[in-house]
């Protein structure tokens, strides 16, 4: 059976390129960044390289790129650090949205069980953060405004330049959970007024364990870990040169094919939107333009999502009903009851995810399994048959 895995917003393939650059790092070239000797040096060598190229991708400084774990370590430093700099001179208010990537949101109710204020703007039916809502919600007191770039699970995408142009003439610090997006979206960091953005490598064809927390000059940030002298003297512990190395050429590579690859999947999703659509009792969640090209997300109505992704993984699909970080949960997804969903629309919710190594013979075969499933799930749902018998009302 055939493998088709639509699951790319949880990880990503690592790229053949990726592998052949990262091998060397394991058996030949395996010295410590920090060591003195010739292999300690070449591998030094080989990570101020791959800071250098990844700065290249962002348009930004060498000495802007902090090397970290993930994309949670990157946003846990960076709202920690923008929260400690702000209680330090009386400002502990926080703006974040409702539906955030928990690694914000927890470390956001971290601070706000301290005594820090939190706003948590809505995100209306579409998915989008109104500007006029973040406009409002600034005061004198505002610390930090963290906002992520591209949502996870239904893939919107927030109006970020018009924040960053908003925090920077009010004096707050604006962090982005760029995750999602950087090696999908065209990213600038010269023209996008940031002070901080986190990314994570396995999200485009990159390793997993490897990230970036970006650092404008200029802006104060606390140590994360202490120990050695590593990053610049603010994350203590010895570099994963293979996955930096990694890392970069996976970025080289997405920068590189960005308009190809975003073209050939927003085709792709396109014709799932358009043929899922056909499915009645069933709707499109978060805008259906304003999204990364590859990110298909909709609801079916009288059905549990967790029975589609079994049966579809059956068939040989890989997908899922939202983040990979809450999978374990019974509760449903946050950020759909954010757009207004009820609990049981959000319980029947599929996304699909693609990536530059899908084929349209995968979109047409899912298209098939789950036109398939959703019917066969409705044929013994109790609550899909109170719906057509009349019941209870349809909600969509």
């Amino acid at each position: 059976m055939k493998t088709i895995y639509l699951d790319n917003a949880g990880t990503t393939q690592m790229s053949p390129e990726v592998k052949k650059a990262m091998l060397p790092f394991f058996d030949e070239e395996y010295g410590n960044a920090s060591s003195l000797h010739f292999l300690g040096q070449q591998a030094r060598e080989k990570l101020e390289e791959a800071r250098g190229q990844i700065a290249k991708c962002l348009n930004c400084l060498p000495e802007e790129i902090f090397f970290t774990s993930g994309g949670s370590e990157s946003d846990n430093w960076a709202i920690t650090s923008a929260c400690r700099e702000g209680e330090r001179r009386g400002k502990k208010h926080i703006i974040t949205s409702a539906f955030e990537h928990h690694a914000v949101l927890n470390t956001v109710k971290r601070f706000e069980r301290e005594g820090f204020k939190v706003t948590y703007l809505p995100v209306y039916e579409n998915g989008i953060v109104k500007v006029e809502d973040l406009k409002n919600a600034l005061t004198d007191d505002t610390a930090l405004v963290t906002i992520m770039y591209a949502n996870n699970e239904i893939g919107t995408l927030q109006p970020v330049e018009d924040i960053a142009k908003i925090c920077k003439e009010r004096g707050v610090i604006f962090h982005c959970d760029a995750v999602q997006a950087v090696g999908h979206v065209e990213i600038d960091l010269q023209k996008l007024n940031v002070d901080m953005l986190s990314i994570s490598a396995h999200k485009f064809h990159g390793p997993k364990g490897v990230g970036v927390l970006f650092k404008r000059k200029g802006k104060r940030i606390e140590s994360f870990i202490l120990g050695g002298t590593q990053e610049m003297n603010k994350r203590a512990g010895t570099e994963n040169v293979a996955g930096c190395v990694g890392m970069a050429v996976a970025l080289q590579e997405a920068c590189k094919n960005l308009k190809e690859d975003n073209e050939r999947e927003r085709k792709l999703r396109d014709k799932l939107f358009d043929e899922l659509s056909k499915i009645p009792h069933s709707r499109i969640n978060g805008d259906r333009t304003n999204r990364l090209s590859n990110n298909f997300n909709m609801s079916f109505e009288g059905i549990e999502g967790e029975g589609l992704i079994l049966l579809l993984s059956d068939s040989g699909i890989c997908s899922s009903s939202g983040s990979a970080c809450t999978s374990g949960s019974l509760d449903p997804s946050h950020v759909l009851l954010s757009i207004g969903l009820i609990h049981d629309v959000a319980h029947g919710s599929l996304r699909l995810t693609l990536s530059k190594y899908n084929t349209e013979e995968d979109i047409d075969f899912t298209i098939k399994e789950v036109k398939r499933i959703v019917e066969y799930l409705r044929s013994f749902s109790p609550l899909w048959k109170d719906y057509e018998k009349g019941v209870k009302n349809h909600v969509i």
